[in-house]
């Protein structure tokens, strides 16, 4: 199982990868961000988008808090302005850094139980369970944003997780 402590440095540093893919997206024109390169989600915005409204579907089933606007065929599509997504993006990250840090070992373990639209039934599993894939999920997408990015020309940080969040001042360092 996962710990509280795991849970807020992949919360840190989910939000630090966003803000690295952002700052490389935004090296790019709003026609590169937008042209359709064969990804799943088809651009390099409608990728970000779907990955906004993933976070935001899973963190309303783990804070209760606002599910998205849209459902997932049109999560590409979610939020079409380049300043809002970027704005959407820095809210969502602030949610889920406070949701870990209130986080315990007893209700990583409890279980969360939601209704899936797209299976059409209620799923329940152990809390830990869900958000391992939500991190993972991220994690996918934003590879993905990488390629996408890279492909445009433009460049991104480091992305390994070691160097990227300052894991003493999450006190996870001996």
């Amino acid at each position: 199982m996962i710990s509280p402590d795991w849970c807020r440095m992949m919360a840190a540093y989910n939000a630090e990868m966003n803000r690295r893919t952002i700052a490389a997206a935004d090296g790019l024109d709003d026609a590169a961000r937008r042209s359709d390169r064969g990804a799943f989600w088809g651009s390099l915005h409608g990728t970000l988008s779907h990955l906004l409204w993933g976070d935001t579907q899973w963190m309303s089933r783990f804070d209760g808090g606002a599910k998205p606007p849209v459902g997932q065929k049109d999560s590409a599509r979610m939020v079409e302005d380049w300043a809002a997504l970027k704005a959407a993006r820095v809210a969502t990250d602030a949610r889920i850094g406070a949701w870990a840090d209130g986080l315990t070992a007893g209700r990583l373990a409890a279980p969360v139980i939601w209704f899936s639209g797209q299976s059409g039934r209620e799923v329940s599993m152990p809390l830990w369970i869900a958000v391992t894939h939500f991190f993972n999920h991220q994690t996918h997408h934003r590879g993905q944003a990488h390629a996408l990015i890279t492909a445009a020309g433009a460049t991104t940080e480091d992305t390994d997780l070691p160097w990227v969040v300052d894991l003493a001042a999450l006190g996870l360092t001996p």
